[in-house]
């Protein structure tokens, strides 16, 4: 799925998910940052790091709770 964009093309908003994403694990790729910093609009990465984070929190104090709940503390 490689995309040739053109200089004024926009970033995405799975563009944007995904780079978030790879930036959560640590595995962006130059060439992807790069793209976002050109074509990208801050806001948008930040928004959607703060959703992703917000998520992210909330599943792990779900799953912490259900096993609090199922060892009966």
């Amino acid at each position: 799925m490689n995309q040739c964009r053109s200089a004024d093309e926009k970033v995405g908003f799975w563009d944007v998910l995904k780079s978030v994403l790879s930036a959560f694990f640590g595995v962006q790729s130059r060439r992807n940052r790069e793209r976002d910093f050109r074509h990208g609009k801050p806001i948008h990465f930040i928004v959607v790091g703060l959703l992703a984070t917000l998520l992210f929190v909330l599943t792990v104090f779900g799953v912490v709770r259900l096993v609090l709940w199922l060892a009966g503390v």
